[in-house]
């Protein structure tokens, strides 16, 4: 590699990395009670035998996949699992539901089967905009599950339906998911310390 592509390569990745650490410490600052609140609410729902549903699109449907695998399984503690499902990995639900009911409806008719009040309901939205994931919310807050939404920029349409909304102040899709996932884990490691403990 010639030293001028080298150098420049190194900018691009330090440069990648101060934005996603400036950023994941502004959000820090904005949304630092509201953690702590909504893993409460999270435990509370737990404790009395509810269950979590998450689910996004793309990077997102990821994201709900990797927080349910520490839900169920674990997270830091090696301890009782944890009922948490990604509504994100059923092949056959998502296209049945895609054809017959159209995208927008492919987590809300999952929410409407599975959930039950009292539930959480994690939707993951990089811009707020997913109308699938719009819709399941929209459908978990008629069912009385409690809301939780992951999203970025102006949080969309997602800010006034969650009953609590994490908004990264960002339009980089990239960095928003890099916070988010900082949040997921925030919130796992929360949850667990609070049923469980630190050892």
């Amino acid at each position: 590699m010639e030293p001028g592509v080298r150098h420049a390569h190194r900018n691009i990745a330090e440069a990648i990395f101060r934005e996603s650490a400036g950023l994941a410490l502004t959000f820090l600052e904005g949304h630092l009670d509201l953690m702590v609140l909504a893993a409460g609410a999270i435990v509370g729902a737990l404790r009395a035998g509810r269950k979590i549903l998450v689910f996004g699109n793309g990077g997102s449907a990821a994201d709900a996949q990797h927080l349910a695998g520490e839900f169920v399984n674990r997270f830091l503690l090696d301890r009782p699992a944890l009922p948490a499902i990604a509504l994100t990995t059923d092949g056959s639900i998502l296209t049945s539901i895609g054809n017959d009911r159209g995208y927008a409806q492919v987590f809300a008719r999952q929410v409407e089967a599975l959930g039950s009040a009292g539930d959480v309901a994690i939707g993951i939205s990089t811009s707020g905009q997913s109308q699938s994931v719009v819709c399941g919310i929209e459908t978990a807050g008629k069912m009385q599950l409690c809301t939780v939404a992951f999203t970025g920029g102006d949080g969309g349409n997602l800010v006034e339906l969650a009953d609590y909304t994490f908004v990264v102040p960002s339009r980089s899709t990239p960095r928003i998911q890099e916070v988010h996932a900082t949040l997921g884990h925030a919130l796992c490691q929360l949850v667990e310390t609070e049923l469980f403990g630190t050892s």
